[in-house]
Parts: structure tokens; C-alpha cells; sequence
């Protein structure tokens, strides 16, 4: 634990940020191919079961974005107590957090049981099609605890800089996955043949496991452990703090997920092909988006330990490093999607009228992946240096008003062609990069009293 916090704070930063990220972005790679597989394995029920397991999805993402929202916030919290080399407070405030997400995970998941089914029917699901979403998305809601236990550890272990163990957890889910669907889908031997909810089935015993492997990873750290219970009781001064730093990184996520369900919404209006081919190519997409995402956790790790140890020149360097970086692996992005997008997703479903969906889709989202690396890392500055409310607004502006507004003219009003939504879409988000940009630029003036 002592050489990770030593060397957050003075080894040089390319080589951090490389440290850091390649194994977030392999873990992050293995997860979303995780997803692809249950899509995968959802084509080879039908068309519908994808689309539904794509409703579900948004919906189980309003819950399971809460908890990485306040898996953020931890993990800044403690990065700043390790930087000023008070181990003893980060202790404390772990033990608070292991307890505090999945508390709150497991009132999520009785709320999403109750409303769930109203959610896929405003987005449009009937009959059969929403029994495919229900049946899908109920074992998740069982599990939600199980998924909320991993993200409060994890945050124990990325606020010490180790990406690896969650990383390990991601790869073994993926094979776990290729074995596991098919046995609860199709049934073996004793296991009953479960359809769509096998695939649900097997998520929930993968983050079991995954639960037990990473609380050994974390004990073995001696950041949590049994010899002072007293550390796992409620203490609302602690709790008070995890709420003003996780509820608006919280509803960043929450807001990310509305405005998903938002957009589902206004795609379904094209049908039911057009919900599944965004959904397939939404999946492609996230694969290329998956290294800045690993670069904007190295980014909370290091400058939260780096703000807490008052080095505000190498929380600048982290910035521009990672803003370079970033650029390079989208424009790999970028020109591997253009080449072979339109092949990825006809591995997922080969209905023609689907995969020109999605490759309407993927050919303008693409273009949008320069705006994404601006919004990841700013918004990872501003969670590591505990200033982290203007993530909320931007995220209303993009997720919500904007999003609304710029779908509600093109799909309701003016009627225009699917492709123009995307256009739509791309041009919001770049508003928001650039205001994202330059207000963090000016924070760090005030708080870091540095020259930008």
C-alpha cells in the first residue's frame, strides 16, 4: 500500500497514466464484450429478446449508475486522505463506504422492482415484448447488492492506484459468461433450460464470485479490516461527506441513464428494428470508447492523491497527458469503426433493415468520440479535486434539456430522417465538451493557483 501511494505521487505521469489506464481499459474491454456476448446469445432467441435486453439495460443502468457515481466519489475522497498521508481517515472512510453502496443498492433494487415494468412501457414494450424485458431484467434487480459490494471495493482499490484486481474480475466474467449463458439458456443435467432470464442468471453468480475475490484483494491491502468493528457502523458526519461528494457524480450517472431511456425513446419511434440495430452498434461503439474510459479513472486515481499532496503541477500535467492521449486513441477509434463497423454489426443480428440502423448510427457517433475524451477527463478532474457540481448541470444540459429538446424537433416535429437525430445529438455534445473544458481549465486557476 505505501509504494502505490509513494509512487502516485512521484513517479512521472505518461508512465502512471499508462500504468493506470491499459489495465482499465483491458478490464473495461472485457466487460463490454461481456454485454456483446448476452447480446450474442439474446439474437439467438429473436430480434425482440435483443431489443428487450436493451430496455433493460437502460433501466438497470439508472440503478447500477448510482453506485458507480459513488464508487467515484470514494475513490476521490480516499485518494485526497492518502496524498495528505492520513491513512488512518481513509481507513475509516472505507470501511463507511463498503457498507454505505450496497445499502443503497439494496434500495434501488426494491424501487426498480416496483417501477420497472412502467418504464418499459413508456418506452414502448407490449405483450410479449415486455414480458421478455421483465423477465430479463428481475434476477438483475436480485443481484443489484452483489454488483453495488464490487463497486465500493473497487473504489478501495483504484484510490490506492491498483486497476489490476478489477481488470482480473472483468476477464474472468467473460469467460464465465461464454460457459455460463448457454448452461442457464439452454439448460444441462439438474439446470432447468431458463431462456432470456439464464442470461440474467449467470450475471448475478459471476458478481458473486467476483464479490469474494475482490474483498480478499481489498483486506489483504489491511485498508478494511476486523479490528476495530466499529468502523463499519453508520456515522452520518461520514456519510454527510460521501453525499455531497457522490450525489452529484451520482446523478450524473442517474441523468446519463434518463437520458438514455430518453433516447431509446425517441429511436423506438423509427421501430423496433431501429431500437435493436442502436443497440447492437451502441455495444460496437462502446468497445472503441473503452481506453479513454480506463485513461479517465487513472485520471480520478492520480489527481485525487496528487491534489491531496498539494503537487498541483502534476495535477496539470495529468490533465494535458491524458487530454493528448485521449485524442490519439480516438482517431484509432475512428478510422477502425469506419472500416469495419458495418461487419461488427452484422455479427449481431444480419437483418438488413437492423444493421443500416446501426451503421447510421455508428458512421456519425464516431465523429463525437474527440468531445467524449474532453467530457471523460474533465469530468474525472473535477471528482478529484472534490469540486464536482457543475458535473451535475452539465450532465442536465446534455443528458436531459438539450437532448430533449434537439430529439422532440427532429423526430416529433419536423419528421427528418433517422441519421439527422445523430447530427443533432453530435453537435449538443460538442457544446458541452467545450464549456466542460474551459470551466475546468478556470477551476484549476482558482484552486491550484497555477498558470493554464
Amino acid at each position: 500500500m505505501k509504494n502505490n501511494q509513494i509512487k502516485l505521487t512521484t513517479q512521472d505521469i505518461p508512465t502512471l497514466l499508462r500504468q493506470l489506464a491499459i489495465p482499465a481499459s483491458i478490464g473495461m474491454f472485457f466487460n463490454t464484450m461481456y454485454n456483446v456476448v448476452d447480446t450474442f446469445y439474446a439474437g439467438l432467441i429473436s430480434t425482440q429478446a435483443v431489443s428487450a435486453l436493451t430496455l433493460s439495460f437502460m433501466v438497470f443502468f439508472l440503478i447500477i449508475g448510482l453506485g458507480y457515481g459513488f464508487s467515484s466519489a470514494i475513490t476521490a475522497i480516499l485518494g485526497n486522505s492518502f496524498g495528505k498521508k492520513r491513512d488512518k481517515l481513509a481507513s475509516i472512510y472505507a470501511h463507511k463506504g463498503v457498507v454505505f453502496i450496497p445499502f443503497i443498492g439494496f434500495i434501488l433494487s426494491i424501487i426498480g422492482y416496483i417501477f420497472a415494468p412502467s418504464m418499459f412501457i413508456l418506452l414502448g414494450a407490449k405483450k410479449e415484448y415486455l414480458q421478455d424485458a421483465i423477465t430479463y431484467i428481475n434476477p438483475i434487480l436480485f443481484g443489484t447488492i452483489f454488483f453495488m459490494f464490487n463497486f465500493s471495493l473497487n473504489a478501495v482499490l483504484v484510490a490506492l492506484g491498483d486497476t489490476k484486481t478489477y481488470r482480473n474480475t472483468l476477464i474472468f466474467g467473460f469467460f464465465a459468461n461464454l460457459a455460463l449463458n448457454p448452461l442457464f439458456m439452454f439448460g444441462f443435467l439438474f439446470i432447468p433450460a431458463m431462456g432470456l432470464s439464464g442470461i440474467a442468471v449467470a450475471t448475478v453468480l459471476i458478481q458473486i464470485i467476483n464479490m469474494i475475490y475482490l474483498f480478499y484483494k481489498v483486506y489483504k491491502t489491511k485498508v478494511i479490516h476486523f479490528e476495530k468493528l466499529s468502523y463499519f457502523l453508520p456515522d452520518f458526519r461520514v456519510y454527510k461527506l460521501f453525499l455531497s461528494q457522490g450525489i452529484p457524480s451520482s446523478l450524473n450517472m442517474l441523468i446519463m441513464s434518463i437520458g438514455s431511456v430518453i433516447l431509446t425513446y425517441f429511436v423506438a419511434q423509427y421501430g423496433l428494428m431501429a431500437v435493436a440495430g442502436y443497440g447492437i452498434a451502441y455495444r460496437v461503439e462502446q468497445l472503441m470508447l473503452l481506453p479513454t474510459l480506463g485513461l479517465s479513472t487513472a485520471v480520478l486515481t492520480i489527481i485525487s492523491n496528487n491534489y491531496g499532496a498539494k503537487k498541483y503541477d502534476r495535477v496539470l500535467e495529468t490533465l494535458k497527458v491524458a487530454m493528448k492521449y485521449g485524442f490519439i486513441l480516438s482517431t484509432i477509434g475512428i478510422i477502425t469503426l469506419t472500416i469495419l463497423g458495418k461487419t461488427l454489426i452484422a455479427l449481431f443480428d444480419s437483418n438488413e433493415i437492423v444493421v443500416d440502423f446501426g451503421i447510421t448510427y455508428l458512421l456519425v457517433e464516431i465523429w463525437i468520440f474527440y468531445a467524449y475524451v474532453v467530457l471523460f477527463i474533465c469530468v474525472s478532474t473535477l471528482q478529484a479535486i472534490k469540486k464536482p457540481k457543475m458535473i451535475l448541470y452539465i450532465a442536465l444540459y446534455r443528458q436531459i434539456v438539450a437532448k430533449l429538446i434537439i430529439a422532440y424537433l427532429i423526430v416529433k416535429i419536423f419528421e427528418l430522417d433517422f441519421v439527422y437525430l445523430w447530427i443533432g445529438i453530435l453537435i449538443m455534445i460538442y457544446s458541452a465538451a467545450i464549456f466542460a473544458y474551459f470551466y475546468t481549465k478556470n477551476l484549476l486557476k482558482k484552486s491550484c493557483n497555477i498558470l493554464l
